[in-house]
């Protein structure tokens, strides 16, 4: 996490205010309720993983073995399976 100087964000007058409780401190102020994205939205991580997955599923449903897979996505046996059972993705 990048820090942000104060004095280039905050008005004087809310620094001010700031300063009243904390000085010389690292203060953290979380984003508003809803505001938050989860994990991998920002950088396409989720995307890919989920278009990963997906594709992982269809081809294990068209009869490629669970260690072919493995094999072809790098991964190991055990993440493989927990794709190809998961009811979370859509097969």
């Amino acid at each position: 996490m990048k820090y942000i100087n104060a004095n280039n964000v905050l008005p004087e007058q809310l620094i001010l205010e700031i300063q009243k409780y904390v000085q010389g401190q690292v203060v953290y102020i979380p984003n508003t309720e809803g505001a938050r994205k989860k994990w991998g939205e920002n950088s396409g991580n989720r995307e890919y993983l989920n278009c990963r997955n997906k594709k992982i599923c269809e081809e294990f449903n068209t009869g490629i073995t669970i260690d072919d897979l493995a094999e072809k996505y790098c991964l190991s046996v055990h993440s493989i399976k927990k794709i190809v059972y998961s009811k979370k993705i859509e097969h």
